[in-house]
C-alpha cells in the first residue's frame, strides 16, 4: 500500500482501489491500444503495474467481450454492464462491484504517466467531495481519465447516466471536484493514433522506433504473380502498412498503387497508417480483376 493510500486509510476514508480502462475499441489507432508497447512489454501491462502499486486492489476494466482476449485475461477483471457509454460504464460497474471504495480510475493509453503524478493525486485526495482530478494543461478542464472517484460520487454518476448523458469530464465540471495541477503535464498526454504513437516511441525510446520488425507478408492474385510467390517473411523498419507497401515496390515489380488495395494485419483488415508490430501478418489485397 503507497504512503498516501495508507494515511487516508488511517483517516478513516473509503480504501482507494484501481481501475484500468482498457475496454476502448481503438478505432482511431486501428489495432488495440492497450497490446501497444512503450516500454518493452504491453502498455496494459506497464499501467497495471504502476496503479497497482498505488492502490490497495488494482483490476482492469473490460468490455464483456474482452474477457478471454490474451493481452487482458491475466488481470482481475470488472465487466462493463451496460454499453454504449464510453468510460463511464467501466467506472459505473466498478463502482456497482465494490461500493464501498473509491476508485483511482485510469486510462490505459498514458504512456508518459509516472508514479509522481499518481502519488501527486492521491495525496491531494477529497475524501468529502465527489472526486478528485487534474486541471488540463491545454484547456484547463478536468482530466476524467487520471482521476479519483469518491464512493459518494456513485448515486450521482448512476442519475447521470441515467439522464443519457455519458462524458466523464462534464460530470467532474457540475460535480465541483477538486483540481489540482499536475507535477508533469506531459503525463497525462493519450496517444490516440499512428502518427502520435510514433512521435511518442520516438521519445521515449528512439533505438526502439527504428528498430527493424520481421513482418510475415502474404500475396493474392496479380501481387502473387509479380512477386513470384505467395508469401516471405522479412525484417523491415517501415512502420505502417503503406511504408512496408512502398518498400516492397523497390523488391518486387508491383504494378498496383496502394489506393487500389485493401490491407489486413492479423487477420483483421487495417488501415494503411495504423502501427506495425514485430510478428504481424499483413495481407495486401488487390482488386478481383486485378485491377
Amino acid at each position: 500500500m503507497s504512503a498516501p493510500v495508507a494515511a487516508a486509510a488511517a483517516g478513516g476514508a473509503a480504501p482507494v482501489y484501481g481501475l484500468l480502462l482498457a475496454g476502448g475499441r481503438s478505432t482511431r489507432m486501428h489495432r488495440d491500444k492497450a497490446a501497444l508497447e512503450y516500454h518493452g512489454r504491453s502498455q496494459l501491462a506497464h499501467a497495471y503495474e504502476r496503479l497497482a502499486a498505488s492502490v490497495e486492489r488494482a483490476f482492469v476494466s473490460v468490455r464483456p467481450d474482452q474477457v478471454d482476449d490474451p493481452v487482458r485475461r491475466a488481470y482481475p477483471q470488472i465487466v462493463d454492464r451496460q454499453p454504449g457509454l464510453g468510460p463511464l460504464a467501466g467506472i459505473l460497474a466498478a463502482q456497482a462491484e465494490h461500493p464501498q471504495a473509491a476508485w483511482l480510475v485510469l486510462a490505459c493509453d498514458l504512456p508518459f504517466l509516472d508514479g509522481p503524478t499518481l502519488a501527486r493525486l492521491l495525496a491531494g485526495r477529497d475524501p468529502g467531495g465527489l472526486a478528485t482530478a487534474y486541471r488540463s494543461a491545454h484547456d484547463g478542464l478536468p482530466e476524467p481519465l487520471c482521476a479519483l472517484y469518491e464512493p459518494g460520487s456513485a448515486p450521482a454518476l448512476r442519475a447521470w447516466a441515467d439522464a443519457g448523458r455519458s462524458c466523464p469530464r462534464k460530470f467532474l465540471i457540475q460535480s465541483g471536484a477538486r483540481l489540482l495541477e499536475p507535477p508533469d503535464p506531459r503525463a497525462l498526454d493519450n496517444v490516440n493514433s499512428a502518427d502520435e504513437y510514433w512521435q511518442t516511441m520516438q521519445t521515449l525510446d528512439p533505438t526502439q522506433a527504428a528498430a527493424a520488425r520481421r513482418i510475415r507478408v502474404q500475396y493474392y492474385a496479380l501481387l502473387r504473380e509479380q512477386a513470384g510467390r505467395s508469401e516471405e517473411t522479412l525484417e523491415t523498419t517501415a512502420r505502417t502498412p503503406r511504408e512496408l507497401y512502398e518498400e516492397l515496390r523497390t523488391r518486387h515489380p508491383f504494378t498496383l498503387g496502394a489506393e487500389v488495395l485493401r490491407v489486413a494485419v492479423n487477420a483483421e483488415f487495417g488501415d494503411w497508417s495504423q502501427p506495425l508490430a514485430a510478428g504481424d501478418s499483413v495481407v495486401f489485397i488487390p482488386p478481383v480483376a486485378g485491377g
